[in-house]
């Protein structure tokens, strides 16, 4: 094909945490109006998104994805007698309707457009480009609850007599539950927030979003809080910068929170001990 013909394409997403955004593509579909040519692929193994999010349910998404199979099957049918996708609008419609963009795990990106010559070649490389070339073999990167464990094993270690208990905030516009928290005359929040993500965007991402969350209940908190973020750093150094500043980003946060790293963990314990013991002393 010696033409040069408009084409538009959507990336499937799906998103782990709704409250963190971090996803992994896992499909394309890549239409060319003129030559009525869709096509389409979606991930056929799990064995990428389980190593990034350790506690997937297999299940639930092995039949999602089969249902967008079915979804896009039947797109692919339908093309020659409907004349499909005469502009990005409606290709971003339709995906839509295969997957709806609500609050469920699987989501599109928004519409792309360019030009081609060959879209068989163009496809491919969509493909290659935006979920095949994270097929490869990646180590296990560490989750937020690879965090918290240490903390759980000293306090058990220690015999302390904490319950720790989930706490929400709320405010008209947001709510936030904490899931490690007790109350020392004021309450105390323990958040493991693990930034041991693939690129610098990702790690800055995910601290302005819980800045945004603690901003948008922060009006509605009638109690006085002390939250710490317990933060573990990115196991590829050259990302030591973004982290950083991430941590200042955090810092920044409503509620003035306490950064606690990795290597400060044993001293948090050390504190925690000293406030259970003095508050059981004081009941």
């Amino acid at each position: 094909m010696s033409d040069r013909h408009p084409y538009s394409f959507i990336v499937l997403r799906y998103v782990h945490d709704i409250i963190t955004g971090e996803f992994v593509n896992v499909g394309v579909i890549l239409h060319v109006p003129r030559e009525g040519i869709l096509r389409w692929r979606t991930r056929k193994t799990i064995g990428r998104i389980k190593s990034v999010f350790p506690d997937l349910d297999r299940e639930a998404f092995v039949t999602a994805m089969r249902s967008v199979e079915r979804g896009m099957r039947g797109a692919s049918k339908m093309l020659p007698k409907e004349g499909l996708f005469r502009d990005d609008r409606r290709l971003d419609s339709y995906a839509k309707s295969i997957v709806p963009n609500d609050d469920s795990s699987l989501q599109w990106s928004p519409v792309s457009s360019g030009v081609t010559n060959d879209p068989s070649k163009t496809f491919e490389r969509l493909y290659e480009r935006f979920v095949g070339r994270y097929d490869v073999t990646v180590k296990a990167r560490k989750t937020d609850e690879d965090i918290w464990r240490p903390v759980r094993t000293m306090l058990a270690e220690r015999n302390l007599n904490v319950e720790l208990e989930k706490k929400v905030l709320s405010s008209k516009a947001d709510s936030i539950e904490f899931k490690h928290a007790w109350k020392n005359g004021s309450w105390h929040a323990y958040e493991p927030l693990s930034l041991d993500l693939a690129d610098a965007d990702g790690i800055k991402d995910k601290v302005r979003r819980w800045r945004g969350h603690l901003a948008a209940v922060a009006d509605g908190v009638q109690e006085p809080l002390k939250l710490h973020f317990i933060v573990g750093a990115p196991e590829d150094r050259q990302l030591i910068s973004a982290y950083n500043s991430a941590l200042e980003i955090l810092r920044g946060s409503p509620f003035a929170p306490e950064i606690v790293e990795e290597t400060q963990i044993a001293s948090l314990v050390d504190e925690i001990e000293d406030e259970v013991r003095s508050h059981n002393q004081r009941i």
